[in-house]
């Protein structure tokens, strides 16, 4: 937790430099002084976001640190896009430098105000993110064209929500609305993709328990993300089967639906083994003694399952975890750490699904990454996408 403070007093110290003296210059005293306070607040408590909370506490003490995640949490999201324009201006400045030293005629009359322009975009872009994070996530269909599909299981519907962190600033009345949602699509399955939770059952459970209310022809499965490790797995484990609930470690079940079969499969999350080695992500193990003419479906919560999935005959895999970035800038550095970002994609002979995520991680913010709870109806390949 040090480090973090060093590294959180270091990077407000920056954009502090670089920002307050045109902010002073173009808006006067009175923008700078509310800048200077904000970042001083913020290099305080950004920190905290990131602290990870253990034992048993009371509900008075839960209340508590709900309001100190909401403050710092949205205070980090804010500091993230002063961050990203602080450094897009400095390299216009450098630019502007080099051009100068190149012969160049070029002014910089707007450098002052332009410090003044990072601050507003950033309060803009945290207030417009914040709004979009917090309403209800839209409904995405999402057609999947699959080769020799067999005609019992077109028009096979699939709700899959994911990354719902269930949490300190997202709570039972945003599990309930998903439930309602999904029950009004009158799928077939439901598919939750991993890191359904941030925290532990104790505190959590009665913010999931709405799941028990989910109605599907063939029932909801479900699969561990990065997140659920983190906040202690084996209780939920064994809470989510309580709720009609099916958790797929590793494992698949077969499914009849109009006489034709179809598999719906589940793998632990790709870092599993970090935390439990019992839990090693095993796709292979995860289709052994699956019927080979049936449709298969893999449930992975990380899109990078994908190669060894499509290597052991998988047709479909569905994924989360990326969040679709989030929030701009990020989305373009999610493809350095899976190989898609958001939406459907083929790996050979196998598509791949990567939902945006049904909730949010960390900051109420998303800005060009809409939530979503996906609704994959399976087509056969030949007949024309709608």
């Amino acid at each position: 937790m040090n480090g973090l403070w060093v590294v959180s007093v270091v990077v407000h110290a920056y954009v502090a430099l670089r920002l307050l003296p045109g902010v002073l210059a173009a808006s006067g005293t009175a923008p700078a002084a509310m800048l200077a306070v904000l970042l001083i607040v913020s290099a305080g408590m950004v920190p905290l976001a990131l602290r990870r909370r253990k034992g048993k506490r009371t509900p008075e003490e839960i209340r508590r640190s709900d309001m100190l995640a909401w403050a710092s949490l949205t205070l980090m999201g804010l500091f993230s896009s002063l961050f990203v324009l602080t450094l897009l201006r400095d390299v216009a400045v450098i630019v502007l430098l080099l051009a100068r030293l190149a012969g160049l005629r070029v002014t910089d009359h707007g450098l002052d105000l332009s410090a003044s322009g990072v601050v507003v975009v950033a309060l803009l872009v945290t207030l417009a993110g914040f709004y979009n994070a917090r309403k209800a996530p839209r409904v995405k269909t999402v057609d999947i064209p699959l080769k020799d599909l067999p005609p019992a299981l077109q028009g096979f519907k699939i709700a899959q929500i994911s990354d719902m962190h269930i949490g300190p600033t997202i709570k039972r009345p945003a599990m309930k609305y998903v439930v309602a949602r999904i029950n009004q699509l009158q799928v077939d399955v439901v598919a939750i993709t991993g890191d359904l939770v941030d925290g532990n059952v104790y505190e959590l459970s009665r913010h999931v328990a709405p799941l028990a209310g989910l109605r599907s022809s063939h029932g909801t499965f479900f699969v561990t993300g990065n997140h659920e490790y983190y906040s202690g797995v084996h209780p939920w484990l064994k809470y989510l089967p309580s709720l009609g609930v099916r958790v797929l470690l590793n494992e698949h079940v077969i499914i009849l639906h109009k006489h034709a079969p179809i598999v719906i499969a589940g793998v632990t999350d790709f870092s599993a083994a970090s935390y439990d080695t019992s839990h090693r992500t095993d796709v292979a193990l995860a289709i052994t003694g699956a019927p080979r003419a049936a449709v298969k479906v893999l449930l992975a919560h990380q899109p990078r399952s994908a190669t060894a999935a499509e290597q052991a005959g998988f047709d479909l895999q569905l994924s989360g975890h990326t969040h679709g970035g989030q929030f701009l800038p990020w989305n373009f550095f999610v493809r350095f750490q899976q190989p898609f970002t958001a939406g459907l994609h083929r790996v050979k002979d196998m598509l791949v699904y990567v939902s945006r995520g049904t909730g949010y991680w960390g900051p109420p913010k998303r800005f060009g990454s809409p939530s979503e709870i996906t609704l994959l109806r399976l087509v056969a390949q030949t007949e024309r996408r709608r």
